[in-house]
């Protein structure tokens, strides 16, 4: 399946359009398992897709503490598809304490005041009613430096402390364009973990990037495609931004899902090197289609 083949709108979503797949099998040795759903409510999607890949059970054990980081960067509603939607979150953190996790955390270190994008966002309320805690993001004492030598930009960084200290960390970005780095989701969904991104954007982003995901590899990724911003991201100007997909990608592989998710924003992979840079600087994934695993289904 050669990538050049999904640079055109069709063709990007007809790829990723539901084929033959069975359900938890583990993927092939040497490839990444993703799994691509579609036409669901955001929930509906997740219920549907985390079953691939054997259950919330196979990624949160009882007693442990878990951590999901989706984007809540902006001061600005769900339909405006700035932020990841809150049913989906509040959807994962109803799993994990069903699958018995002692606690669930859920941060973002947000661009506008964290308080209003908390609210407005509409995910602070869905998180405590799903019986998850909101931490904020907003103090430097919150964070902890650690350093990655293996690391060509950004060798230490200062990160947020529900990371480092949690047993499972569950990355569910938004997809979304993105004027700087081109493309957000799971890679870029780094970016606030970190405290100070001015580092990164000073010092070759693109690279700051792909070793951000060497801080901490999510055990989950939850890539939600539901409201798609195909334009002036990552804020965006208003609901013209938006193309309503209703697909969302999950996958224990950032750079798998990544690349897969360029073809539905209608990017060439190769215009969002921190991707390639990720797999091939550093192991943390593949964004090669014949090393993947893809299942795909219906909500």
């Amino acid at each position: 399946m050669n990538r050049r083949d999904f640079l055109k709108g069709g063709a990007a979503l007809a790829a990723l359009a539901p084929a033959a797949g069975t359900l938890a099998d583990a993927p092939p040795a040497g490839k990444s398992k993703v799994v691509v759903v579609r036409n669901g409510e955001p929930a509906a999607l997740f219920q549907r897709g985390i079953v691939a890949l054997g259950g919330m059970t196979a990624f949160v054990k009882p007693g442990q503490k878990v951590v999901v980081k989706p984007n809540i960067g902006w001061d600005l509603p769900p339909e405006r598809g700035a932020n990841t939607d809150p049913g989906l979150v509040a959807e994962i953190v109803r799993q994990c304490i069903a699958a018995g996790a002692a606690q669930v955390e859920v941060f973002d270190h947000t661009c506008n005041a964290w308080a209003p994008c908390y609210r407005n966002s509409g995910i602070q309320e869905a998180v405590e009613k799903a019986g998850g805690k909101m931490v904020r993001a907003d103090r430097e004492e919150d964070y902890r430096e650690v350093t990655r030598p293996q690391a060509l930009s950004m060798k230490k960084a200062a990160i947020h402390r529900a990371i480092l200290d949690a047993d499972v960390f569950i990355n569910v970005p938004i997809l979304k364009n993105h004027g700087g780095a081109k493309m957000t989701a799971c890679l870029k969904n780094f970016m606030g973990l970190v405290w100070d991104r001015q580092f990164m954007h000073r010092h070759n982003l693109t690279q700051c990037i792909a070793d951000a995901a060497l801080y901490r590899k999510p055990d989950l990724n939850v890539v939600d495609a539901y409201r798609v911003m195909q334009t002036n991201g990552p804020r965006g100007v208003s609901v013209n931004d938006i193309r309503t997909l209703r697909y969302q990608i999950l996958s224990t592989d950032p750079v798998a899902a990544d690349a897969l998710a360029t073809k539905l924003l209608r990017f060439p992979l190769d215009s969002v090197p921190y991707i390639h840079l990720a797999a091939s600087k550093h192991g943390l994934g593949t964004d090669e289609d014949a090393r993947m695993e893809i299942v795909r289904l219906e909500a």
